[in-house]
């Protein structure tokens, strides 16, 4: 059973609380990520209650919150509630971990300014932490779509909830579009709409939300590592609840695996991988970066050069993913070529256990225990679970497929 998906959480429980009722949601990911929306919210007006299965969320209005909110390490949570920050009159502050205050904000900043948002940065210039207070008006603001789609996610929201009417123009080419994309497939669910025009959106304002319930469909980027485990071993693993016509972005695993080699099969909620002769491949990761590190691992497996482009922006992830990534490989045996956006593997050799640092990133940490799965000796992981960020049931599932993890503290 694929894990429910971290992007449809987190935007679900924002959404949940700007019905201004009572509103449930089903079958939530609550890992430390999406567990730092939720205290946000909470921070800011909800009461929040129920189960890991069901999140209860009740708001009649949001308002600012009297202590700092911590994003922790959430990338995510620090974009969409700078943006749910600058509806409101008075100052929130914001702040994350050691790794989010280095990430940008730049450009979310920027384009809330132009609305009329009052944002301090307390730190670097740029980076968390902020203080943020509105509330955001104006006909027109413009966002860059070069660095993280979340940016772009977190003003849509906010611009549905402001008084008037805006124009959202795009400058550049926009990457990771279809977190974009999941960010409009959920506010249709709740009664919302976003118009994309020539050069951006159009977004109306004062939109009411309204949804009782709303359940969290399977993550394709955490069922990567488990259909991949299946392609690189002797193994053949079916992940199921996975929407086939999901807009999620990383569902393109399934065609990866496919252009690879591998044997893949689908139906219209799950999907099959077993192995094949994988062969190299030449991928573009504009638009799925999270599936950077395993698309990666696989190249090392496969025959042949691997060429991942496209990804400039895996330099601003929990880690430079570029260098984190070509690092453990390289300690695993593998020819890896860092480029500016991504890098080039000469595949087919074997590879060995290694002592490989994540820098706390929970991509790499899943990305290296699929390649020790292949590895002549043990692989030694330096992190401190890191992927309860994002996949709390990693160790379980990988337990379930035959894979001998044991957490050293």
């Amino acid at each position: 059973m694929a894990s429910p998906s971290k992007s449809y959480t987190h935007r679900a429980m924002v959404l949940g609380a700007l019905t201004h009722g009572s509103f449930v949601l089903h079958r939530p990911l609550m890992s430390e990520d999406t567990k730092a929306t939720l205290d946000a919210l909470h921070m800011m007006g909800s009461s929040v209650g129920g189960s890991s299965s069901a999140v209860r969320i009740h708001c009649d209005e949001l308002a600012p919150a009297a202590a700092t909110i911590d994003a922790r390490n959430s990338g995510t949570t620090m974009r969409l509630m700078t943006g749910i920050a600058s509806l409101l009159p008075s100052k929130t502050t914001l702040t994350g971990d050691e790794s989010l205050v280095k990430r940008p904000m730049a450009p979310l900043v920027d384009a809330l300014k132009r609305l009329g948002a009052e944002v301090s940065y307390l730190g670097r210039q740029g980076m968390p932490p902020l203080k943020v207070a509105g509330p955001i008006k104006g006909p027109v603001t413009e966002i860059a779509g070069g660095v993280s789609s979340q940016f772009i996610s977190s003003i849509l929201i906010a611009c549905t909830q402001k008084e008037d009417d805006t124009v959202v123009r795009i400058g550049g080419e926009m990457v990771s579009r279809p977190y974009v994309d999941i960010t409009l497939d959920v506010l249709r669910a709740f009664g919302g709409d976003a118009q994309e025009s020539k050069d951006g959106f159009s977004v109306k304002g004062g939109q009411r939300l309204h949804r009782d319930e709303y359940t969290v469909p399977g993550d394709y980027s955490s069922a990567a590592f488990a259909l991949a485990a299946g392609a690189v071993t002797s193994g053949d693993v079916t992940v199921k609840n996975l929407d086939m016509s999901s807009p999620q972005g990383d569902k393109a695993i399934v065609e990866h695996l496919k252009g690879f080699g591998a044997d893949v099969r689908t139906t219209s909620d799950s999907v099959r991988a077993s192995a094949g002769r994988l062969e190299g491949l030449e991928i573009d990761v504009k638009d799925t970066p999270d599936l950077f590190p395993v698309l990666a691992v696989l190249g090392a497996v496969a025959e042949g050069t691997t060429v991942l482009k496209g990804g400039t922006n895996l330099r601003y992830k929990e880690s430079d993913r570029i260098a984190t990534t070509t690092a453990f490989l390289r300690a695993m045996g593998a020819s890896v070529r860092p480029t500016e956006d991504g890098c080039e593997i000469s595949g087919g050799v074997t590879l060995h256990g290694a002592d490989v640092e994540t820098h706390g990133d929970h991509r790499i940490l899943m990305a290296a225990a699929l390649a020790g799965l292949v590895s002549t000796s043990g692989t030694r992981i330096a992190d401190d679970s890191s992927y309860t960020v994002s996949y709390p049931g990693f160790l379980r599932d990988m337990h379930q497929l035959g894979c001998r993890l044991e957490v050293r503290r």
